[in-house]
């Protein structure tokens, strides 16, 4: 879907408890976007705005156009791309700001991600105060450099340190040219960096991961791995890219984008199975992935279903337990965005998204509780 047009007044969905404001803006002059924007998103009793916006604008100059133009707590990041009210969105920035006397949003900056252990460890002093002095129901917002390798890490150290608090999150991105991605926070773009965002609400809410892929009956052993680096050389005790193409039924010169896609391998964790998706076949013949994976692993090879089918039901099932949201805080794997579009569904899926109210960004990698994954949707949905 191309952008014709900016929308000039954005979009209002509203409840007695919850008020979200959504607009995007496609101007090329970063602070004449900045502030189309932010009259599109201006509300009274605003708690936290989210922006999300292309890598074309210049990071300096955005940081001090969103301190400007956009008052109170913000969060945001580059994308691969956005999700807005007009579905998927490519270039420009799209936003929205939530208003209501029952949520509160607390943004915390872990920066560099190196030194992330102490860090995590003062966030998670800080949130259990509040929630002893609140005892409200939370949960948690995850924003992170989509380059920096260190999701898996950092995930697993919050949800560990937080206890009880489900977290969904995405990984930043830069329109797929994998050089450089950033975080926002107050004022400055950051890369080695992660925003989390605590909210604390009386509003339903539903923490949730969705992915249209099922286990299949292969199975496979990762032998051979350098899990910092996001390497499998070995399967099956073989050239991992060569085992990999045997077991899916081609050969390794067939290996592409669109293979990986359609054959991500999964993991199950307890009663669950979540997406370990390949980037690309190295020169030695390893896989490299979007995560790490460890030797010794058992992965399954996971078969597709229909993407538009299961993404509806499980709408529907989030409405059936919360009611109908008035926002949805959305992280989509940009391996889903491109799937879709080969497959010719990208703007029915784009219009199903922007119909349940989904404000968020194409990702490099998602959060769900404790775990780093890929090719899924993670979210939020809050109901009023």
């Amino acid at each position: 879907m191309t952008l014709q047009s900016n929308v000039q007044n954005g979009t209002t969905s509203t409840s007695p408890r919850l008020k979200l404001q959504q607009g995007i803006s496609t101007k090329q002059d970063v602070h004449e976007a900045v502030r189309d924007l932010a009259a599109q998103i201006k509300q009274p009793n605003t708690q936290l705005s989210l922006i999300f916006f292309s890598d074309e604008y210049d990071p300096q100059q955005l940081g001090q156009a969103l301190q400007e133009h956009l008052p109170g707590p913000v969060i945001g990041c580059t994308t691969a791309g956005q999700l807005s009210e007009v579905g998927f969105q490519r270039g420009g920035m799209s936003g929205a700001s939530l208003a209501s006397d029952e949520l509160s949003a607390i943004p915390y900056l872990i920066h560099p991600l190196s030194s992330q252990t102490e860090q995590v460890a003062q966030i998670a002093k800080d949130v259990q105060e509040r929630l002893s002095l609140t005892e409200l129901p939370a949960f948690g917002f995850l924003l992170v450099d989509g380059l920096s390798m260190k999701e898996e890490l950092l995930i697993s150290a919050l949800y560990m340190a937080l206890g009880d608090v489900p977290i969904a999150g995405g990984s930043a991105g830069d329109s797929l040219k994998f050089k450089q991605t950033f975080v926002y926070y107050d004022g400055e773009l950051l890369h080695d960096a992660a925003v989390f965002t605590l909210f604390l609400t009386t509003l339903p809410f539903h923490v949730f991961k969705h992915q249209h892929f099922l286990p299949s009956s292969t199975r496979l052993v990762v032998t051979e791995a350098d899990p910092g680096n996001r390497l499998v050389k070995e399967i099956n005790g073989g050239p991992a890219a060569e085992v990999y193409a045997q077991l899916i039924g081609t050969t390794i010169d067939k290996l592409n984008s669109a293979v990986f896609s359609q054959h991500p391998l999964m993991l199950r964790i307890g009663n669950d199975y979540y997406v370990r998706s390949i980037s690309n076949v190295e020169p030695d013949g390893s896989l490299k992935f979007f995560c790490a994976i460890d030797t010794g692993l058992v992965l399954t090879i996971g078969q597709g279903n229909s993407a538009l089918e299961s993404l509806n039901n499980d709408l529907l099932k989030m409405k059936n337990d919360i009611g109908d949201p008035v926002v949805i805080i959305g992280c989509d794997c940009i391996l889903r965005r491109l799937e879709m579009e080969a497959h010719g569904i990208d703007d029915s899926i784009g219009q199903l998204l922007a119909k349940n109210k989904v404000v968020g960004f194409s990702t490099y990698g998602e959060q769900f509780n404790s775990v780093h994954v890929n090719q899924t949707f993670t979210g939020i949905a809050i109901a009023g």
